[in-house]
Formats: C-alpha cells, structure tokens, sequence
C-alpha cells in the first residue's frame, strides 16, 4: 500500500497496534455495548414510523459509481479549503443535543478530536459543555455555532455576539424544528429525557420567520448558515436574504417524517443555489463513499451525525479521531478507484443511478455489524 492510502497511526489512546477499531462499524458494536437503552434509541431512533431515516439511506444507495480508469492516481489529495482553512476531509461533525450523554466531554471531546484530525466541527446549542468551553477546550479548531431560538431578538444577538467573541468560524440558525417530533421509542418506554424538561422557549422556535435571517445578515459579518433546507423554493428565500450557506438536513429523520432522503434534495438544491451559497448536506452518512457521492452531487461539506456519536460513545475524544482516520482512508481509496486525485476532478459524470442491494435502515452501511435496532 503507498503512503497516500495508508490507515494513518492510531492515536495513544487507542493502542499503537490498532487492533481495536480497523472497519467503522466496530464503533457501533463499542458504543452498544457502552449506552443504556435510552441514549441508544435517542441516536438511533427517528420520528414516528422512522420513514425519513430509512429514505436517507435509500437516497445514497440508489447512487452508483462510474469510475474511470488508466489515469495517474498514486497520488491521491482529499482536503478541501473552506472557511479560510484548510480540512483534510470535507466534513463536518454535525450539531447533536446531549452528547454528554456519549462522553462526559461532550462537545469539547468532539471539537478536540475534529481539531486533532482536521475536520469542522458544528456545536449544538443544547449540547454541553457550552459555547465559550467548547472554544476554549479546543481553540484552534474550526468551530460553527448551531443555535436553536429560545428567545427573542435580544436573546439571537446576545448568541451571535458570544460565536464571534469566541471565534467561531460561523453561525448557523436551525429552521426545521418548529414543532418537536414524536420520538415512539421514548414515548412507548413512557421515557421523558431530562434535556426535553429543561427544555424552555419553544414558541420562539414555533414563531421563527426569515426575519430573524435578515437580522443576523443585517447585524453581524460572521458567514451564516440555515440548517434545514429541503426545498428549491427554501433555497431560492435563503439566497435572496444573503445566507452564505445552505445546509439540506431533515434532521436525520428525527423530525418530519416521510420526508424526502437528503440525497434526493441536494439536487434540486444545488440547482437552485447555482453557485451563489455554499452547500452543507447531512442524512445518514457514515461510510467513504457516502462523502464522495455528496460532493460529487455538489456539496461542498459533509456532516456526520450518528457516526460521531458512536464513535465518541466507544472511544470518546480519541474514537473521533479514529472514526476520523478511517472515513479518510475509506474516501481516499474510492477516489482513487474513480480515477481522480481530488475532489477538484469529482463531477456528476461519476454518477450513475441504480437500483439499491439492501434495505434502508440504520445500520444498513454496515452489513457485518449484527446489531438488531429495534430490540428493547
């Protein structure tokens, strides 16, 4: 194997030898083994008939490969620079509530791991420890600030104002969560989390209108993103109030269900934006090729949900540096078997459409992983 795609070393922590996490799913088996009933139906649950999370997986199986061959690919580059900083994936760790729940770390153990790797990491407003903790346990990370409002317009800018004082890279505003969803696996357990009592303001939320966007883009200089676009006509609203970023989420199924799979919104997305915004796209993405047909579709950033919270639940800080490790590897071999060096070459030609092998479920990226999801 050459040094471009060699597994790179695993950190201390996890053992020199390596042995303990080599395929992305021994994250899911760790984890499982490390949470309670209730944190794991929290990550691997959805909304209601969890539709929305099986059509995320549909949505990139029913993408093939068209690679090309006899090209020069001993070479093989998967950075990318955004942000004014250069990652060595295009992806970020999405924004997920009580990651304390995986880590006592929490946030800060992820915004660690990102920074050790390389990647982007995107803070939850409800997740620990905090933004100003967050940035200052990982300083020269790059670091977004999810918000969800829970109050007026005082309460955004005082948010605003704290993200830029702590030097985050940009601010992103949640919009698809005007009404909390039915989460069955807790209701049918009569669980109550203790985030959801804690939880005030929600009618700021229910009451959310772009005006909100055009304060924060009339207000402050720091790049903003709308997290939860899911249409062309979004997108088009987003762009006319300056948004600088587009992030196509359904919340990873766990809001509206039957919703559409994020693979089969990017298109109509990219094709709005035109250019004019970059595009952030989450749903279901945990393997290589998962970030590789994102891009290729015409994302610019990837965002890793549930992946990051099974490796944080299996191996804290330092499983997300491994998870890191291994969805690297994983991109770099498939691009070089696409024929490219970069995800500069990458374009929909690579894309082809066909019928899925497997049915869409939670862990149907990992077919060795023997985990049944709905056992209580």
């Amino acid at each position: 194997m050459n040094e471009a795609t060699r597994i790179p070393p695993l950190t201390a922590e996890l053992g020199a030898d390596g042995e303990e996490f080599q395929n992305l799913h021994e994250f899911v088996r760790k984890a499982r083994a490390n949470l309670n009933q209730n944190a794991w139906d929290y990550i691997v649950g959805a909304a209601e008939t969890e539709t929305t999370l099986r059509r995320n997986r549909l949505a990139l199986d029913e993408i093939a490969f068209r690679p090309r061959v006899l090209r020069n690919v001993a070479k093989v580059d998967p950075s990318v620079e955004l942000f004014g900083r250069k990652l060595r994936l295009p992806v970020m760790l999405g924004p997920v509530g009580a990651l304390e729940i995986f880590d006592p770390g929490a946030g800060a153990s992820v915004a660690r791991g990102a920074g050790t790797f390389g990647a982007a990491h995107m803070l939850s407003s409800v997740s620990e420890p905090g933004l100003e903790n967050v940035a200052e346990a990982a300083p020269s990370a790059l670091r977004i600030f999810q918000l969800y409002v829970r109050g007026g317009d005082a309460f955004v800018e005082d948010c605003v104002s704290r993200a830029i004082a702590c030097g985050y890279s940009a601010f992103c505003l949640t919009v698809d969560t005007a009404h909390y969803s039915r989460r069955e696996r807790d209701i049918a357990k009569r669980y109550v989390r203790a985030s959801r009592i804690r939880a005030t303001g929600g009618d700021f939320q229910k009451g959310l209108e772009w005006r909100t966007v055009k304060l924060i883009k009339d207000k402050y200089k720091i790049p903003l993103i709308i997290k939860g676009i899911a249409t062309a006509e979004d997108a088009a609203i987003a762009l006319d109030h300056g948004v600088d970023w587009i992030y196509v989420s359904n919340h990873g199924g766990r809001q509206l269900d039957h919703g559409r799979g994020a693979m089969h919104v990017l298109p109509e997305i990219t094709a709005a934006v035109a250019g004019r915004a970059k595009i952030i796209v989450d749903g279901s993405f945990c393997r290589g090729t998962d970030i590789v047909k994102a891009i290729a579709s015409g994302a610019d950033l990837v965002g890793i949900g549930r992946l990051q919270c099974w490796a944080l639940a299996a191996a804290g800080e330092a499983g997300i540096v491994r998870m890191l490790e291994l969805l690297e590897d994983e991109v770099i071999r498939c691009l070089g078997l696409l024929g490219v060096t970069s995800f500069g070459e990458l374009d929909k030609s690579y894309l082809h459409a066909a019928a899925p092998t497997n049915l869409p479920g939670v862990f149907s990226a990992f077919p060795l992983l023997d985990i049944e999801p709905y056992r209580y």
